[in-house]
Order: C-alpha cells, then structure tokens, then sequence
C-alpha cells in the first residue's frame, strides 16, 4: 500500500522518534517509557507511554494516572501549525494544537473552565527535553500542573 506525501513540516520532529523515559512532578513519577515512532511513511508521528506495570506511582498520580497514553500528531497546511490528537487509559480524549521552534516543543488547547499548554526545550545534543504541563479555569491566570524531563532511553 502506498502512502501519503508528508508536508515536509512534519520533519522537524525526527528530533523526536526512538525511545525516551518521561519523569514528572520532580522526578517522582517515573520512569514512563514513552515511543515516538513515524507512521503512514511520516505522514503522522505517534507517541505512546506507559508505566511498567511493576512501577510504584506516587500520591495522587497512583489513583489518577492516565497511562497509557497515545499522541497522534500530523501537520494543518492551512493553519501552518500542527494538530495533536490526545487519547488515555482514562478514556479522556484530547485536540491540541502544536508548533516547534528552536527545539522547544508548544502545544496548547482552550476549553470552557480547563485550559491547557505544554512547554519543553529539547537540549542542543538531544538527549534530553525539559519541561512543563500548565493549567487554567480562565485561560489567563495559569499555574504549573507539573513538570517533565525526557531522557533518551540509556542515557539516564
């Protein structure tokens, strides 16, 4: 089966694709092995993570943590940025909106009373991204939902 032509914008994620270990909220939560992979010959890129079921969570996230999770992530030409489609293992679903400049990764949505944004700076030698998930009722006034930190799987 052949595949769609990717807009060339989606290649500014190669940066990306292998296997990462997310750690969050002070490196508490952790390690979530986390996979980006190309799909439909780099139409899309998509993001799974998940917990080994072995892994002891912490505090609130041991009763409300969403893995496994999965990220699809494809390019809008006509908006000029890109457009994340959100799934958990709590049966929330999400549509982000996404843009990459200058190795920091964006991604935000506005919803009535829930808003939400995700910055991190992927490091000069890629190895590590650094950063964090905010949250507002109002879409003014944000405060931090936690930090993040992805690190190369074997580089940790």
């Amino acid at each position: 089966m052949r595949h769609p032509t990717p807009h060339p914008a989606m290649r500014q994620l190669d940066v990306f694709v292998g296997e990462w270990d997310l750690w969050a909220a002070d490196r508490t939560v952790g390690p979530v092995r986390t996979d980006f992979a190309w799909l439909e010959g780099g139409a899309f890129l998509a993001q799974h993570a998940d917990v080994d079921p072995d892994t002891s969570l912490p505090g609130e996230w041991a009763t409300h943590a969403p893995f496994p999770t999965v990220t699809l992530i494809g390019y809008d030409d006509t908006a000029e940025e890109f457009t994340v489609l959100y799934a958990d293992g709590r049966g929330v679903s999400r549509v982000y909106r996404g843009s990459f400049t200058d190795r920091t990764w964006r991604q935000w949505r506005s919803a009535p009373g829930f808003h939400q944004r995700l910055t991190a700076t992927i490091s000069p030698d890629g190895t590590t991204a650094e950063g964090r998930w905010e949250q507002s009722a109002d879409g003014e006034e944000w405060t931090t939902d936690f930090d993040v930190t992805y690190v190369r799987a074997g580089k940790s």
